[in-house]
């Protein structure tokens, strides 16, 4: 064999086994929280949330906190297939997305902040494919007209395969069958039926407890001292809560001269006790007009889309 030919089989074999790990990467063993378990907050037994909406955001979306008692319902999505749906009574906590793509799959859920009207199931379909490894030439047309709104073309690019999307994949290398690729199979077969996916990702079996002594209504403190906690309704929403507390901003709505931003679009609602789904969030279900304040402190901008190169060729 050529000594080119035996290197360049040897580079796609070991990014194969580079790569092998992905399908564990969003392991429930995987420790990644930003939010750290609180002594509780009190609130009154009849107090009512007020709508997370109706606060002031930021030029990117974020919420600008003042004191008092909030929730909002955001879209999710299912990023770790082969889990049990989430069910009333599973805890969750945020952190930031891990795993294979992530820089690609936060993009996702940042960019469908400005494209709400993109169906939430095309959305979805597009990240199974992403954390499953599957082709982008594989996805429906119109799966693909969507992924052009929230990625770039360099994004895009890299799905198709990149500068080795010519030669052969070497895939299974392990042998073993997983909920990744099946999903992986279905996509090549060309199946456009959304339910069948589901099927394979979203399990209907009730989630099993993996860590014991973690309430299903616990509070998780920000790191700037507000409290949050995530309550999902299934894998394709969830109700975030949040509680600030009258002592911890001043009469200008700042801690320490700088407003509290708080914006879970692009993170990940982890399980706190079971082995549910792991939720990518996305833009929230109601959208309304509201105050926008500037801020100087933007802790995850969107990635906006840039023109497309004359030549995709050249994008790298």
């Amino acid at each position: 064999m050529p000594t080119a030919l035996l290197k360049a089989f040897c580079f796609v074999v070991l990014l194969a086994a580079c790569s092998s790990p992905r399908n564990s990467s969003q392991s429930s063993t995987e420790t990644a929280p930003v939010a750290e378990a609180a002594s509780q907050p009190v609130l009154p037994p009849d107090a009512k949330p007020r709508s997370l909406m109706e606060l002031p955001q930021t030029e990117q979306g974020g919420f600008v906190l003042r004191a008092g008692f909030y929730e909002a319902e955001f879209k999710t999505y299912c990023l770790q297939p082969g889990t049990p749906d989430p069910r009333q009574g599973d805890a969750y906590l945020q952190g930031p997305v891990t795993g294979y793509r992530k820089d690609i799959i936060q993009s996702v859920l940042m960019n469908s902040k400005d494209a709400k009207h993109i169906d939430q199931k095309n959305i979805q379909l597009l990240l199974w494919s992403v954390v499953s490894g599957s082709s982008f030439n594989s996805l429906s047309h119109s799966v693909q007209q969507d992924a052009a709104q929230l990625l770039t073309p360099k994004q895009v690019f890299e799905l198709k395969g990149g500068v080795l999307g010519m030669l052969k994949e070497v895939s299974y290398a392990s042998g073993i069958l997983n909920a990744n690729s099946d999903i992986k199979r279905l996509f090549e077969t060309g199946l456009q039926s959304y339910e069948a996916y589901e099927r394979i990702a979203v399990r209907t079996e009730p989630s099993r407890v993996v860590k014991k002594g973690v309430k299903w209504d616990h509070w998780y403190t920000g790191e700037e001292g507000y409290y949050v906690r995530y309550l999902p309704e299934s894998y394709k929403k969830v109700r975030i809560q949040v509680y600030v507390p009258e002592t911890l901003l001043d009469s200008s709505h700042k801690l320490q001269n700088d407003y509290i931003v708080f914006d879970p679009t692009g993170q990940q609602a982890i399980p706190a006790f079971t082995n549910a789904q792991r939720l990518g969030i996305g833009a929230p279900v109601l959208d309304i007009l509201r105050e926008v304040i500037k801020v100087n402190r933007q802790p995850l901008p969107p990635k906006k889309i840039p023109e497309k190169p004359n030549d995709p060729k050249t994008a790298m």
